[in-house]
């Protein structure tokens, strides 16, 4: 019975006992990681260390130096153009202005001439009114004339 008992646990082990198994593909993984894709690995690595500095040494002084003419010359553009858009809408502006100016002379002239054709009624109306008073106090002045000259005979 022994026996059967060692062998069923030497079966179980084999069976269920995995650690033997992963022990040994853990050592290959590393071993091949180690050996073959470390200096595979470093090399990337120091390709990449070199990139980095060189850019850093001479692209990024090159960009800076670039970039700070490129930026002088637009932003003296923009002024520039910001200036001629300020004169074009002066000039707008001016239009406008002189238009509005002439618009309004243009109603002052017309009120004018309406007022000036209102003062010209105005003054018929009160000529006529003159006419017709002087026609009466003329009349009654006469009439007044008249009775004196009937007064004065007695």
């Amino acid at each position: 019975m022994d026996k059967i008992a060692h062998d069923v646990g030497d079966i179980q082990s084999r069976l269920l006992d995995h650690r033997p198994v992963l022990q040994g593909e853990i050592r290959y993984f590393v071993r091949e990681f180690e050996d073959k894709r470390a200096f595979r690995e470093c090399r990337l690595l120091e390709n990449i260390n070199k990139l980095v500095t060189e850019t850093e040494e001479q692209v990024l002084p090159r960009c800076t130096k670039n970039m700070g003419t490129d930026l002088a010359n637009a932003l003296s553009c923009l002024e520039a153009v910001n200036h001629m858009a300020q004169r074009i809408q002066q000039r707008e502006v001016e239009t406008q202005q002189s238009i509005l100016l002439q618009e309004g002379m243009e109603k002052r002239k017309n009120d004018w001439e309406d007022f000036l054709k209102e003062q010209a009624k105005l003054k018929e109306e009160v000529d006529d009114e003159h006419v017709k008073a002087v026609s009466r106090l003329t009349t009654q002045y006469s009439e007044m004339k008249k009775d004196l000259a009937k007064f004065s005979h007695f």
